[in-house]
């Protein structure tokens, strides 16, 4: 339903029933899904007690973007190479937070988290750095961080990566979610999305909203593991693709992420979306 709602975990700590809930809410202790771990191949997975991916690392890389959904979340880079402020919406097993702190040595970068526990294990088993002035991770709801006034303006570059233990799709999907998320961006601000592809219910549902929100949405063509980027353009850019492709290999060049391969998404996608308005 698009609804203004806060995550799974803080809606079920109201207590009372609908009417009690609006007049008086009361927040329960939070109820989470447990936390697990698995290796494979020198990789280990982050889980909320379920077979679903909820992060990565390669141990011997613990710096490196391991899954490639979290390499696309990156693609913001090809318009925008020197960011201020960078915020992700969803720890998980932290790979875009340490990519960004790392990457970006002259940015500030947020991370906003619910669960303390993920904070914890992201720290003693993922290797995310501790707090310090250019890096801090909150624990906090995320509905609560774009809402609130003193973030709105302020970021280059949001990054949203929402799913609960069940990975029903993004438990935040409203329209005044992805406004406040909008609202939270300068005027060029970029916002990168990880949804649900394969003709999942939850993609329409959370097209809709982004599309309403933001002056230009492309969504990037589904990937193997049925994830689809979305980048999401307060103010449309000019895409010069000579530019984005020199761009690409910049950024190959210095970080090893496969840039090419974004630059050849969109035009994929904008092609796609071209040929669907004919």
């Amino acid at each position: 339903m698009l609804i203004k709602r806060k995550s799974i975990e803080a809606e079920s700590n109201l207590r009372g029933g609908p009417k009690a809930a609006a007049t008086r809410p009361v927040r329960r202790k939070p109820r989470f899904a447990p936390i697990t771990l698995s290796e494979s191949n020198g990789i280990r997975y982050l889980h909320f007690g379920t077979e679903w991916v909820q992060g990565a690392m390669r141990v011997r890389k613990p710096d490196w973007l391991e899954l490639e959904y979290s390499q696309q979340m990156m693609a913001w880079m090809l318009f925008q190479e020197a960011p201020a402020r960078i915020a992700q919406l969803g720890l998980g097993s932290a790979a875009i937070t340490k990519f960004c702190y790392r990457q970006f040595p002259e940015a500030s970068v947020q991370a906003v988290e619910l669960n303390p526990e993920v904070i914890s294990v992201a720290r003693a088993m993922f290797k995310l750095p501790q707090d310090d002035e250019r890096l801090e991770v909150m624990e906090m709801d995320a509905m609560d961080f774009v809402s609130d006034r003193k973030n709105h303006k302020k970021l280059d570059i949001l990054q949203v990566d929402l799913y609960d233990a069940t990975a029903r799709g993004p438990v935040l999907d409203s329209p005044e979610f992805y406004k406040a998320c909008a609202d939270c961006l300068k005027l060029r601000g970029i916002m990168t999305v990880n949804l649900f592809g394969g003709g999942h219910r939850s993609f329409l549902i959370n097209r809709v909203a982004l599309d309403a929100a933001f002056e230009q949405v492309i969504y990037l063509p589904e990937i193997h593991d049925g994830n689809v980027i979305a980048i999401a353009f307060k103010k449309a850019p000019r895409l010069n693709w000579k530019t984005l492709h020199e761009r690409a290999a910049a950024i190959r060049a210095a970080t090893k992420l496969p840039a090419e391969s974004w630059v050849s998404a969109l035009q994929e996608a904008i092609s796609e979306e071209e040929s669907n308005t004919l």
